[in-house]
């Protein structure tokens, strides 16, 4: 892929070990099931659901050059992704994540993107040196990022002048994450996407309810935010008003995935001219079709 991409997707690329039960599941549970290695990780993630909505992202990441680096970049190229822009290295190996999930949701997970953090600003030389942009000439469309990233590398992110004219949306990842989004809520800078959890632990507060949350958050400076609540309501706060909506009941059958989803989905929708409440309705119905068990388009 060689024609400039719609979008950049910024952050972990994975593999997804998934363990998934249809029993109900508590520390320390022995139950039959299936077990799955998937591409993923958050700007991955991001970058499948996009390229579904027949966008063209490419991925800045680090992936390992060793036998299972070689067969995720292979398994992107086949979903339509750009992946030469790839950090590809020789010492760090490729990161992956574990998760186990019963019939009443998420029940442990771990990320281990430590290649991702070591290779630390590595990752945006395409973004800095060419070919996708320069300091001078700054990359001028949407960059998906995630809180995989550390907290220095985004809090460069947010000064740095090869990212001024970007139109930023950003995630957590995980609520243990959460906390390296506090550079965008100071500077005031691009769009967050994240959980009721995490909006709390954001404004180091509990809320109860999405709208409450997203209220708080503009309070604490953010631009603009976007909360989710599972099957509960959803907000879009901006300076210009809250608008919430229920997402649809469906029948969960995975949970893993399912806020990249939703933030791809309605970057897409948005990217396409839609109006804040269609964006918002379309990115609920793609993520309820997505944890129903569906494609998520």
């Amino acid at each position: 892929m060689t024609d400039r991409p719609d979008i950049l997707c910024i952050g972990s690329v994975l593999w997804d070990v998934i363990g998934r039960s249809d029993r109900h599941m508590k520390r320390g549970s022995d139950v039959p099931g299936h077990i799955t290695r998937l591409p993923g990780g958050v700007a991955l993630n991001i970058a499948m659901t996009l390229a579904r909505f027949d966008l063209s992202p490419a991925l800045l990441s680090v992936v390992g050059r060793e036998p299972e680096g070689e067969e995720l970049v292979t398994a992107c190229q086949r979903l339509g992704l750009a992946t030469e822009h790839l950090y590809r290295s020789e010492d760090l190996p490729t990161d992956q994540y574990m998760a186990v999930e019963g019939a009443n949701g998420l029940i442990a997970a771990i990320a281990d993107a430590h290649s991702l953090e070591q290779a630390g600003d590595k990752i945006l030389r395409p973004l800095i040196e060419g070919p996708l942009g320069f300091v001078e000439a700054p990359f001028p469309g949407p960059i998906a990022l995630d809180g995989n990233l550390t907290e220095s590398l985004l809090n460069q992110i947010v000064k740095h002048p090869a990212f001024k004219a970007a139109d930023l949306r950003i995630a957590p990842a995980s609520p243990g994450k959460a906390e390296r989004l506090l550079p965008f809520l100071k500077a005031g800078r691009g769009v967050i996407y994240v959980n009721l959890e995490e909006a709390g632990i954001l404004c180091q507060t509990t809320f109860s309810n999405a709208p409450q949350a997203g209220a708080a958050l503009l309070q604490r400076g953010a631009a603009r935010a976007l909360v989710t609540d599972g099957g509960n309501v959803t907000c879009d706060a901006t300076q210009d008003g809250i608008l919430a909506e229920r997402p649809p009941e469906v029948m969960v059958t995975r949970v893993t995935g399912a806020g990249d989803t939703f933030m791809a989905a309605h970057i897409a929708s948005e990217l396409r001219g839609a109006s804040r409440d269609t964006a918002l309705h379309r990115a609920l119905a793609t993520a309820a079709a997505y944890v129903a068990g569906g494609s998520g388009t």
